[in-house]
C-alpha cells in the first residue's frame, strides 16, 4: 500500500483561474489537482486533495491526515490555507496535536504583500514554507515530502 500526501488548500482556492490572475496566476484548482497527481505519481504516492472555504472542515481534514500519520499511512501534508494562515489558532492546533508532517505553502510571496500576510500561525508547526513560486510550489512539496 502506497502511502497517502494529503493537498489541503483553504478559503478562495476554489476562484484559482479567476481570482486576482496577477497575483495568483492563470491555472485553476483543476490545473493544480493535476499537478499534484502528476508529483505524486512520479513517487510512488496516493493522494487526497480537498479545498474548502471553512476553517472547521480544514481541521476535520487534519485530523483525518493525523489518524492516517498515526498508522504509519501518511507521508505527508500539503496545506495552502488560504487567509486561514493569517487567522486559524484552530488550525495550528489540529497540525500540533496531530503531529502530521506538513509543509505550508503560498502561491504568491506573502511578504511582499499586505503586512497582515506576513505573520502565520500555521508556520511554527511546518516542517517547512514555500511561498512566491506560483503552482510550481505545490510539486516542489510533493518533491521535498518524499525526502523525508
Amino acid at each position: 500500500m502506497s502511502r497517502v500526501v494529503h493537498v489541503l488548500n483553504g478559503p478562495n482556492l476554489n476562484l484559482l483561474g479567476t481570482r486576482e490572475p496577477q497575483v495568483y496566476g492563470a491555472q485553476t484548482l483543476s490545473d493544480v489537482e493535476r499537478l499534484c497527481e502528476a508529483a505524486c505519481t512520479r513517487h510512488g504516492f496516493s493522494m487526497v486533495f480537498r479545498q474548502s472555504n471553512h476553517e472547521g472542515v480544514l481541521v476535520d481534514w487534519i485530523h483525518e491526515a493525523g489518524r492516517e500519520h498515526a498508522a504509519g499511512l501518511l507521508a505527508g501534508v500539503v496545506l495552502n490555507a488560504g487567509a486561514c494562515t493569517h487567522t486559524s489558532v484552530a488550525l495550528l492546533d489540529a497540525i500540533k496535536g496531530t503531529g502530521v508532517p506538513l509543509i505550508e505553502l503560498h502561491i504568491s510571496n506573502v511578504f511582499a504583500r499586505e503586512s497582515f500576510r506576513h505573520h502565520s500561525w500555521i508556520s511554527p508547526a511546518a516542517r517547512g514554507v514555500i511561498c512566491g513560486l506560483g503552482v510550481a510550489g505545490y510539486a516542489l512539496a510533493i518533491d521535498a515530502i518524499a525526502q523525508w
